[in-house]
């Protein structure tokens, strides 16, 4: 194995170097010598992130320090590491280790050496044939009721609650894990990784999982996880007397023989300290109005429209009910059409919506899977009798939804396979009766034109909580002192505003002001005004970010800076790079935004660099700007940002950033920024009232931060709104709607009022 971990046992390596290796010296390495038997040892004193060359391949650079010869002229040497090797080694080489490496080549410097390094350096790779020795650190494990702000500590905990992994609204993948131990505390970390192999491989409540060097930050006086550079896990089966194996993608890890004790302590503190679930739900044993979670076999799949995907699936029982068959064209259904016509009766369609999709996609057929928070809905259609169950994944993580893909090895995988095997399919027909037989399933026009008239019987709404409300007439409502939670059955009368990119607001939950999304005109005369003071020179190149200016060519000349933060006193690939720009036009703003990370609009004053107006954006990342509140912000000096440049792997996220400059997050625009929709007017049929209530961004299940730039999820909000109110209708043709509201009070100087808003119920995926 080219990159190897030794334990180190007693002072002793468990594993000796082979006997033909001999150490050299660093000050003894020269150009043109064959090193395929000598090693070098030192210690780890930077190592930098795993990059790429134009050409694609892996690469990844450290600084290796002479351990023993600390006091030499020449005591240091920097290693490029090529190809798989660097990826490994960029997982569990880290600064203060101890690295060895053998059969590498000595190159040259053509510049000046720097202090104390060797002014040539080392290249390792596997088609070299070289070997990366690391000694396997002592870790030491933080009970969770020690852990401090702004610590990186490792850990252990066992899984109480946990998100399966899915797409962020950037590019990683995201996971959020719920963690307690003996001391009872809860630890609640999010997990991002680009590479969705990196992220922990959690199957169910009660999984035990060791992360490595993760970050803790207090947030509003709770301790939290966050990924940091060289983040590692393992994850354990939580089950007493289940073997100790390890689930990693890692093709090297430490595990120390005390860890297994470990493992047992916890397992056997959460057998009787926490609620871990059961067996998943059986497709035999669903009942409608349930919520499940089911460890299955995908044996078909296809596309229904931009934010639908229909999953075909079996765990070898018979649902109780009779199922819904989602319309799909023969030709766009994958699967093998033979088993799929043996399965009829067995293989139940599941529709997964928005976010699912794209993972859903990605899923080969025959593959095992666990799918988290299956709604069971029953329905039925006009003209039949006979309700049937229909299966969704409605869109967003609450409640753990999400789809995971079992290996092969897991035993929940290893029982239903056994089990599969064991059922007796209905006979194979021939190919062409088979064919006929699912072409007229899946493609008939009556089946669609059926599959429309259920639709309409589905409700438009879906209620999250408090099922044992009863519902109450507005009439009752409208007199009744606020604040008060009720709900209600109605039919939705008219909304406003009608065009609805208007009804996007900034809400700041600190002040509790309402404000209007600036718009493009305003954002351009700020930037304008802000461009007539030049950049003042005496603030350009700190110690950490460059500068470059220029002066446009256009009659009316203008300066232009940009400030490129730098990280290690080094700039950054582009991609990975917060600029600050002052001077620029919004045209110009948004070329930079496609090429760089963040963008953060600033103006020069005698001293500092400053944000801008408040009425603009402080931060522009891809086509989403990012507001602070003009009421009640007091941003902070730009220099703070220094201490986000100066983190191991500094990410740039918005939240981060708002924090630095308002000392509170933004949600959306913000984390203390909500947007809030539409105001909507309902009727109710007990006593002809009407009533106006304010709906928020988690009814639609629309991002507001993203519905001002996507064509696509203003004509979904609009879809919506036409199915929730459709236009041209009569009274006594609207749907009707089930829903949360609570009332409160708003009051001002003049008047006291009382408002009304919706809460916990979100619009069904599958009305639109």
């Amino acid at each position: 194995m080219p990159v190897q971990l030794l334990k180190i046992i007693e002072g002793q390596s468990e594993t000796p170097l082979p006997s033909h290796l001999q150490r050299e010296d660093l000050k003894h390495l020269q150009e043109g010598c064959d090193y395929t038997n000598k090693y070098i040892q030192g210690i780890v004193t930077l190592s930098y992130p795993l990059t790429k060359l134009r050409d694609g391949t892996d690469f990844c650079k450290i600084v290796v320090q002479d351990s023993d010869n600390s006091c030499s002229q020449i005591n240091r040497i920097t290693v490029f590491i090529y190809g798989k090797m660097a990826e490994d080694c960029a997982k569990i080489i880290h600064h203060g280790e101890t690295f060895i490496a053998a059969g590498f080549k000595v190159i040259k410097l053509h510049t000046e050496r720097e202090d104390a390094r060797h002014d040539c350096h080392l290249e390792a790779s596997e088609e070299a044939g070289s070997t990366i020795y690391t000694v396997a650190p002592k870790y030491v494990y933080t009970p969770l009721n020690h852990l401090k702000d702004g610590t990186v500590v490792n850990l252990y905990g066992v899984v109480k609650f946990f998100k399966p992994p899915y797409i962020s609204k950037g590019t990683d993948y995201c996971s959020i894990v719920t963690l307690v131990d003996q001391s009872n505390v809860k630890l609640t970390c999010s997990l991002f990784s680009g590479n969705l192999d990196f992220l922990p491989k959690i199957y169910k409540v009660g999984d035990i999982v060791r992360f490595h060097r993760i970050k803790i930050k207090e947030y509003n006086g709770q301790m939290q996880g966050i990924t940091s550079g060289g983040f590692a896990s393992l994850t354990f089966d939580g089950t007493v007397g289940a073997p100790v194996v390890p689930r990693t993608s890692s093709r090297v890890y430490t595990f120390m023989d005390e860890e297994q004790k470990t493992i047992e302590e916890l397992r056997i503190w959460a057998a009787s300290n926490i609620s871990i679930s059961g067996p998943a739900t059986k497709l035999s044993g669903v009942q409608p109005m349930l919520f499940f979670d089911l460890t299955c076999q995908l044996v078909g799949k296809a596309k229904v429209d931009g934010s639908s995907f229909l999953l075909k699936v079996w765990d070898g029982t018979e649902c109780p009910y009779p199922t819904w068959k989602v319309p799909v064209e023969a030709k766009d259904l994958e699967g093998e059409k033979v088993l799929l016509h043996q399965l009829r009766n067995l293989a139940v369609d599941i529709l997964v919506y928005d976010n699912h999709v794209q993972l859903a996609e990605s899923l080969k057929i025959g593959s095992f899977l666990r799918i988290y928070s299956i709604h069971a809905k029953e329905a039925s259609a006009d003209n039949e009798d006979v309700s049937h169950m229909e299966f969704h994944l409605h869109g967003g993580t609450c409640y753990g939804r999400g789809i995971g893909v079992l290996p092969e090895s897991n035993p929940d995988v290893k029982e239903l396979k056994e089990f599969l095997e064991s059922v007796t399919l209905t006979d194979s027909q021939s190919m062409e009766s088979c064919s006929m037989d699912i072409d007229s399933t899946f493609g008939n026009v009556t089946d669609l034109e059926l599959h429309l008239q259920r639709c309409q019987q589905l409700s438009v709404t879906v209620l999250t909580d408090h099922q044992n409300l009863s519902n109450t007439e507005l009439k009752t409502i409208t007199n009744s002192p606020a604040p008060q939670q009720y709900r209600i059955r109605a039919k939705l009368r008219t909304y406003k505003p009608q065009k609805l990119h208007q009804s996007v607001k900034l809400h700041c939950s600190k002040c509790n002001s309402l404000q209007e999304v600036p718009d493009r005109d305003d954002f351009d005369f700020i930037l304008h005004g802000s461009a007539g003071t030049a950049p003042n020179p005496e603030l350009h190149n700190t110690c950490w970010y460059e500068s470059v200016t220029w002066t446009t060519q256009e009659q009316k000349q203008r300066e232009i800076a940009i400030h490129f933060v730098k990280h290690d006193e080094m700039l950054q690939h582009p991609e990975d790079t917060l600029i600050m720009i002052e001077g620029g036009t919004l045209k110009e703003i948004w070329k930079l935004t496609k090429r760089f990370k963040c963008i953060i609009p600033v103006r020069s004053t005698e001293d500092d660099l400053e944000l801008l107006d408040l009425s603009a954006p402080f931060l522009l990342k891809g086509n989403v700007k990012y507001y602070g509140c003009k009421q009640c912000s007091t941003p902070k000096p730009l220099k703070n940002l220094s201490s986000i440049a100066a983190e191991q792997q500094p990410s740039w996220e918005p939240t981060e950033i708002a924090q630095v400059f308002f000392c509170y997050l933004i949600l959306n625009f913000l984390k203390n920024m909500q947007s809030r929709f539409c105001l909507m007017v309902f009727y109710s049929s007990f006593n002809t009232s009407y009533s106006s209530v304010l709906f928020q961004e988690k009814f639609f299940q629309i991002p507001a931060s993203e519905i001002l730039t996507s064509n696509f999820l203003q004509q979904k909000m609009q879809m919506t709104m036409n199915a929730l109110c459709p236009p041209g209708r009569k009274l006594g043709d609207l749907p009707w709607l089930e829903c949360f509201i609570k009332s409160y009070n708003v009051r001002d100087s003049m008047k006291n009022q009382v408002c009304y808003q919706i809460f916990d119920t979100t619009v069904a995926e599958d009305v639109v």
